[in-house]
């Protein structure tokens, strides 16, 4: 599954790879990496306004949820079942962007030691931008009298590299290919994304303190 990704591309790359208009005061040029499960605000590119960034928190809540706790369960969503499961089947046509430069994911190693997890860095071999397929919604919190925008990202079969890391599920982040983006923006079916990712991805091995530069040449400790 998909938990945990980073973004650290500045404002400019991003604005060119996608098309937006992004202010000058917007501030996505400091590198994030994002944990799931504490729901932060992340960078995405929607259908109803596929010209700028819109940040939505990570774990979709349906309209119909009485409160947040549903978020826990749909950081991520299989694209093979996403029209038919509760949760997702009334937002699968609100589409959603989600813009990365890399995601982790932890191997299953047997030793003599006992299971030990190893930690990898998954990037595309030129590294250049992702785009994970997302979907969205809009909740209203009467708590703070407020719309919440939230998302879950879509995932799919493991490709042969991620079949080797990812050796116990077998799922990884559904990846679009960059001629695609636009038709599941527009709403193509699901099931025309749900392959694996067939472009060359690199996985490197990283430390449990994996940093990676902030823009003020501070670290971000992950």
């Amino acid at each position: 599954m998909c938990f945990y990704f980073k973004q650290s591309k500045e404002a400019l790359e991003v604005a060119n790879r996608f098309k937006l208009t992004i202010p000058e005061t917007d501030n996505i040029v400091n590198p994030s990496i994002y944990n799931a499960f504490s729901h932060p605000y992340c960078e995405t590119i929607t259908s109803v306004n596929p010209s700028c960034i819109t940040r939505l928190s990570w774990g979709l809540i349906p309209q119909w949820a009485s409160d947040k706790s549903i978020r826990e369960k749909t950081l991520n969503a299989r694209i093979e079942t996403a029209d038919k499961v509760k949760s997702f089947k009334n937002n699968i046509n609100n589409r959603c962007i989600v813009i990365s430069d890399g995601f982790f994911e932890w191997k299953h190693l047997k030793t003599l030691a006992g299971n030990k997890l190893q930690k990898f860095l998954i990037t595309s071999a030129d590294d250049t931008l992702f785009a994970f397929a997302g979907i969205y919604s809009f909740w209203y919190s009467a708590e703070n009298n407020e719309n919440i925008g939230t998302f879950s990202i879509l995932t799919t079969a493991a490709n042969e590299l991620m079949s080797e890391i990812h050796n116990t599920k077998k799922r990884m982040p559904v990846i679009l290919k960059k001629v695609d983006e636009k038709s599941w923006l527009q709403g193509t079916d699901l099931r025309e994304f749900a392959y694996p990712y067939s472009v060359n991805l690199i996985a490197s091995q990283v430390k449990d303190d994996y940093k990676i530069k902030r823009g003020d040449n501070s670290s971000l400790l992950f």
